[in-house]
C-alpha cells in the first residue's frame, strides 16, 4: 500500500470513528445510493421515480406500479472503498408500494501499528533508542463496514382542484411515505448501533393543464425529512458505551419533465438543495431517448457528475462517474421491473 493510499485509508477512518465528533456519525450515508440520482449530481429528491427513491424521497416508490430491483456496485477513492446497494420494490393494492433497501460501505486491509511495547517506556526513552523508536512496518490489517438498512411504506392519492366555472380543474398526485432505518457500524472488533426513520412527500401536478398549453410537461416537488426523531449510533454493550448522533437533515427539491414529441425524448431539470451542515445546492439535468437510453450531468459542491444508461432486453445499464476532492468515482448498476 503506497504512502497516498495509507493515508487516504486514515482519513476515510477518522471519518468513520468519529468517536470525538459523533455530529458526523452518519456521513456514510450522505455518499447516496444508486448510480441514477449520482449522475444527476444527486437531484432525485422530486423525482424518486425507481427503487433508488428510498433513499432519496421513500414516498417516491408509490409511483411504482410494476416490481422494481436495482443494484449498484462504485468504486471509491482509487479502490479503497467498495460502496455496494441493493433495493426492492413491490407494489400492492390500494396504490401502495413497500421497498427494502440494503447498502454497504466497506473498506478493507486498513493497516494497523502496534505500539504495545512502547508503553511504559518514557518520551526520552524513545526518542534516544531506536528499539523504541516506530518502524512503519504494518502488524495487521482490519476492515470497516458501515451497513444501513431501510423498509419503506408509500402511498399514492390523486386530487382534482377545482378552481372554478370560470377555470378548471388542476390535477394533483400526492405521494406520502416513510422508512424505517437500521445501521450497524463495524471497526475492527467495535461495533455500533442505531435506528430512526425518515418521512417524505411528494407532489406531482400537469403544466399543460395550469396555463393550457398542449405541449408542456409536469413539474414535481420533494421534501424528504431524514432522521426526524433523533438517531443515535450506540457503541458497546457496557456501561461505558459511546452515543454519537446523526443529524437531522432536510431534502428539499423540484424537478420539470419536458416531453419532445419530435424527438422521441424527455428532458428533465431537477434542483435540490439539503440542510444538514449548511445548505449543498445540487444541480442535475436527463435526457431520455424514447425510453432506451439517458445521458445526464449533474453538478454539487463544486464537483461535476456525469452518467448515462442504455436499456438491454429490458434491463436499464447505468454508469455514474462522481467527481470529489478524493478523485473520481465510478458506479455501476442495474435496473430492471416486472
Amino acid at each position: 500500500m503506497n504512502k497516498l493510499k495509507t493515508l487516504l485509508v486514515l482519513g476515510l477512518l477518522l471519518i468513520s470513528i468519529a468517536l470525538s465528533a459523533g455530529r458526523y456519525a452518519g456521513d456514510f450515508m450522505m455518499i447516496g445510493s444508486g448510480v441514477r440520482p449520482l449522475g444527476m449530481g444527486g437531484a432525485f429528491a422530486a423525482l424518486a421515480d425507481d427503487g433508488n427513491a428510498i433513499y432519496w424521497n421513500a414516498s417516491g416508490i408509490a409511483q411504482l406500479r410494476a416490481t422494481d430491483i436495482t443494484v449498484m456496485h462504485a468504486f471509491l477513492y482509487d479502490g479503497i472503498a467498495s460502496y455496494d446497494n441493493i433495493s426492492f420494490c413491490q407494489p400492492l393494492p390500494n396504490e401502495v408500494t413497500i421497498g427494502l433497501n440494503l447498502t454497504r460501505l466497506t473498506i478493507d486491509d486498513i493497516p494497523h501499528f502496534s505500539e504495545s511495547y512502547l508503553i511504559g517506556h518514557n518520551v526520552d526513552e524513545r526518542i534516544n533508542n531506536s528499539l523504541y523508536h516506530l518502524p512503519g512496518v504494518t502488524d495487521d490489517y482490519f476492515k470497516s463496514t458501515d451497513d444501513l438498512f431501510q423498509f419503506a411504506f408509500a402511498k399514492h392519492l390523486h386530487y382534482d382542484i377545482n378552481m372554478g366555472w370560470l377555470f378548471f380543474a388542476i390535477p394533483f398526485d400526492v405521494y406520502m411515505g416513510a422508512n424505517i432505518k437500521y445501521i450497524k457500524r463495524q471497526i475492527d472488533d467495535n461495533s455500533g448501533t442505531g435506528t430512526g426513520f425518515d418521512l417524505s412527500f411528494l407532489m406531482k401536478s400537469d403544466l399543460a393543464t395550469i396555463f393550457d398549453v398542449e405541449d408542456l410537461g409536469s413539474i414535481k416537488f420533494g421534501a424528504n425529512f431524514q432522521d426526524i426523531a433523533g438517531t443515535e449510533i450506540t457503541w458497546g454493550e457496557t456501561d461505558n458505551f459511546h452515543k454519537d448522533e446523526i443529524l437531522f437533515n432536510t431534502k428539499l427539491g423540484v424537478a420539470v419533465e419536458q416531453p419532445l414529441e419530435k424527438l422521441k425524448s424527455t428532458v428533465t431539470l431537477a434542483y435540490d438543495a439539503d440542510y444538514v451542515y449548511s445548505i449543498t445546492s445540487h444541480f442535475g439535468l436527463d435526457w431520455n431517448y424514447n425510453s432506451q437510453a439517458n445521458l445526464r450531468l449533474g453538478y454539487y459542491g463544486k464537483n461535476f457528475t456525469a452518467g448515462a444508461s442504455v436499456k438491454v432486453y429490458g434491463i436499464f445499464v447505468d454508469y455514474a462517474a462522481v467527481s470529489n476532492t478524493l478523485g473520481l468515482t465510478n458506479r455501476v448498476g442495474l435496473r430492471f421491473n416486472f
